[in-house]
This record gives structure tokens, sequence and C-alpha cells, in this order.
């Protein structure tokens, strides 16, 4: 999605092209099938949703067919995880590839042992302290991570950065997008996203049961896998797209 001359261009395909999603429910069966995917266009020909989709239904509204709202829905199923996954940015990852990006990403590492070994700042830990143990369970809305992080007037800077690493680690994703809550307990505004931990969606056991191989090793099968599927893509599109 370039910004061409202030103007958002969208790629994609039309109705009755072969290759076009046209339900959420599609694009969650392309996404189990192929694994992972950018929600963007990106180095990669035709290794997005956008690419895949209308341009004209995007940002319509309609849950049925603007993919924009199906970001949405797929994130409050739980069923694929949702977050800036690939070179900063948004995309889905399935429940089958997690626990190699999981191990890649991580190193190896769970987040405190990640601290203990003064490889995360006071910032990131500020965040996951949100996400300890006793509140692994947690759904977080956004605007009170920032402000129970200590983020914001007066606090800690640059949150919206701090939470794109911690995605990009895989340590957090976004679990649901929902509309805060008054004291009434009346709904208003707009949909805000809702943060968990990819072991509250799945469990630790699952999240973590690629640690028993090498980090490289997860990191080949995830290339080998995106060289299988597309093999039009070259080693430095695929490195750079993947952030590896």
């Amino acid at each position: 999605m370039p910004n061409e001359n202030r103007t958002w261009i969208m790629y994609g395909v039309a109705w009755e092209d072969p290759e076009c999603l046209h339900t959420v429910d599609d694009a969650i069966a392309y996404i189990s099938e192929v694994g992972f995917l950018p929600l963007f266009k990106n180095d990669i020909p035709s290794f997005s949703l956008e690419e895949r989709t209308v341009p004209e239904y995007w940002w319509c509204g309609d849950p049925k067919v603007d993919p924009w709202e199906w970001r949405e829905i797929i994130a409050s199923r739980g069923e694929i995880a949702y977050g800036k996954f690939f070179d900063k940015k948004a995309g889905f990852i399935s429940k089958e590839w997690l626990p190699y990006f999981v191990n890649y990403r991580r190193d190896g590492y769970d987040f405190d042992a990640l601290w203990e070994d003064g490889k995360a700042s006071m910032r990131q830990k500020k965040i996951m302290d949100l996400f300890a143990e006793e509140h692994i369970d947690e759904e977080i809305f956004s605007n009170e991570m920032k402000k129970n992080a200590g983020f914001g007037k007066g606090g800690e800077k640059g949150f919206d950065g701090v939470m794109t690493n911690l995605q990009m680690l895989t340590y957090l994703c976004v679990r649901d997008f929902r509309q805060r809550r008054n004291k009434k307990g009346e709904a208003y505004g707009w949909p805000v996203a809702v943060y968990c931990t990819p072991e509250h969606l799945w469990g630790y056991e699952y999240v973590t049961s690629a640690y028993k191989e090498a980090p490289k090793e997860s990191a080949k099968r995830i290339i080998d896998h995106v060289m299988e599927i597309y093999p039009i893509a070259t080693s430095n599109q695929i490195k750079k797209v993947l952030s590896m």
C-alpha cells in the first residue's frame, strides 16, 4: 500500500479473479494454508492479503467484504495470531507456524530470561510486567497498557515503538478490537486494540514447543516454506519482509 503523490494506492484483484478472497472465512482458510501472511503489499509479489482482495472494498465498513474489518474478526476469533510481525508491519501467523516464529524471534528466550540476561529494555519490561505470570490471562486495551506501564505525559516515551518491537519478538499479539466503556458500562468511540500474549491464546507448552530446536533451524523452516509457496521471491526479499 504505497503512498504515491500523497495518495494511497491499493493493489488487488477483481472479484472474478480465481485468486480473490471474498469473505473473512476465505481469508482465514488461505492464511491457514500458506501459514503466515502480511496484511499489506510488500517486496514479495502477491504475499499479502491486500493483493488477494478487491481494492475498492477496503475501508468500506462492510465486514462481509472489507478486509480491514476482517483483521478485527480474525484477531477476535483467536485461531490465528495478528500483530506487527513482518518488517514492523501488520500481518497474520497461523497456529501451526507460530511456534517456529516464536523460537526464531525470541531466540529461545522467555521474556523474564531475556530481561535477566540484559537483552530487554526497561520500557519493554514495564509493558511485559502487565502480563506477568499471575496475569498471563490478561487481555488489555492499548490505552490502559500505555497508562499502567507509565508511558505518556511526564512518563516514558516511545510507547508505539516498544509495542511494535514486542510484537516483532512475538511476546505480544492483538487479541481483539473493542470499544471502551464508560462508568455506566456503555460502549463508546472507535474500537481499540486489545493485546495479550500468544501464550494466552494457545498455552505456554504449545507456543514454546519449537524451543527444542535451534532458532536458526526454525528460521530455515520459515524461509524454505516461503521459497516453496512463493518461488519468485528472492533471498533478500524474504529476509527483509520476515525481518531475518
